[in-house]
């Protein structure tokens, strides 16, 4: 890997894009497979899969330079998955046909994706899937259920975890696919929240044939690809925010308009959550820098753990400062949205919605389990599970 003074000059680099492709003319999905070729998508990937080989920590300067000229970046909402989980997993894991294949749609955003982890009967323990992956010939021939799959009804692919063997112990059996979710023997359903909107979908799979071609990593060695997916995922969740970015920052802003909010006791609660958030997203950058190479490893879970914490918290004193507003509601007619908002709509649906930061992305009981083995080297939670293969496991 080259290093900074051998790096080239991203500045320039960004020049030449811009005067070939004036943001204020270009269409954004092709202003950004423009910006997928010249290396700027993720600097730190590999070139010629969107990136230049360089260190993580310089992507900040790409988009500081490309959001001063106005230029379009790809869709987060509609592509969390797609961008923070599937395409590292990728360029981890995958082949040189699949990287070449997915990842420049995946970055402008014509192509969507989405995640079938969870499952009814292993929400919060993805090696407990049941969904079984059976070989046939060239192909695998998958039939389960999955659930609380954000952006299903939106998605062209999906990253899928399924069980390929189950004479092993349950970690040991797993095997990690990309589906093509328009494939036949796909259902997808919708699951209304709390909100009233149905972002999550449950994900029925009967017979659906997924070539050998589309497995990811070996066969059996699905739960350590799916490690890197959920660590990748925790990073993207809670960390890597600018300051008063997110919950705290729409409070903060409250506070500085509406003098009829501002009390002893409101100042003190204010001030409280506005350290814990800048505690949180100092820490958050501080682990970011510490990913200058290699993947996000287990510390990743306790920044998604603080961020649901103090999601709920801070929209909880969001209602206190503006109990009458917390009352009314825009709208309870059941939408299926393009893309997971955190911040959307008044203060009522902000405080619903964040109920959902401790379950999406592994459960906060899951992550301080994670936090106390793997950070903090506790004993570990007594399994009656542990080595015992799986066909074996009451359920």
């Amino acid at each position: 890997m080259p290093d900074q003074q051998q790096s080239p000059d991203l500045r320039q680099r960004v020049d030449e894009l811009l005067a070939s492709h004036d943001p204020a003319t270009t269409e954004p999905s092709e202003f950004l497979g423009a910006r997928f070729d010249a290396g700027l998508a993720w600097v730190h990937f590999p070139e010629g899969k969107g990136g230049l080989g360089l260190s993580r920590g310089r992507q900040e300067e790409v988009d500081a330079l490309l959001e001063e000229a106005g230029a379009p970046g790809p869709d987060l909402g509609r592509n969390s998955i797609g961008l923070g989980m599937a395409a590292p997993t990728m360029v981890a894991f995958g082949t040189e046909e699949m990287q070449q294949r997915y990842l420049r749609p995946l970055f402008t955003c014509t192509d969507i994706w989405c995640q079938l982890f969870s499952e009814p009967g292993a929400g919060s323990d993805l090696a407990a899937v049941a969904t079984r992956a059976v070989p046939d010939g060239d192909e695998w021939v998958v039939d389960g259920q999955k659930v609380w799959t954000s952006g299903a009804h939106n998605a062209d692919f999906a990253i899928l975890v399924a069980r390929t063997d189950t004479s092993v112990p349950k970690h040991a059996g797993l095997t990690y696919f990309i589906v093509d979710m328009t494939d036949p023997g796909i259902e997808i359903r919708p699951l209304r929240q709390i909100t009233g909107e149905a972002e999550f979908n449950e994900v029925f799979l009967s017979g659906v044939r997924i070539h050998d071609r589309n497995r990811v990593g070996a066969v059996g060695e699905g739960w350590k690809v799916a490690t890197t997916t959920l660590n990748n995922e925790r990073v993207a969740i809670g960390a890597g925010n600018d300051r008063e970015a997110g919950q705290i920052g729409l409070v903060a802003e409250r506070w500085r308009r509406d003098p009829s909010v501002r009390t002893a006791g409101n100042h003190t609660e204010l001030m409280q959550w506005w350290v814990e958030t800048e505690v949180t997203r100092l820490a958050g950058e501080r682990l970011r820098q510490g990913l200058e190479a290699g993947q996000p490893g287990p510390e990743s879970s306790a920044m998604k753990l603080a961020f649901a914490h103090q999601a709920q918290q801070v929209t909880g004193f969001a209602l206190e400062l503006a109990p009458e507003e917390g009352l009314t509601y825009h709208d309870w007619t059941m939408v299926r949205p393009e893309g997971g908002s955190f911040l959307g709509h008044g203060p009522g649906f902000r405080y619903l919605r964040a109920k959902g930061n401790s379950i999406e992305g592994g459960t906060s009981e899951i992550m301080r389990n994670i936090v106390a083995e793997r950070v903090l080297g506790l004993p570990p939670e007594h399994r009656p599970d542990k080595g015992i293969p799986f066909k074996d496991v009451p359920r």
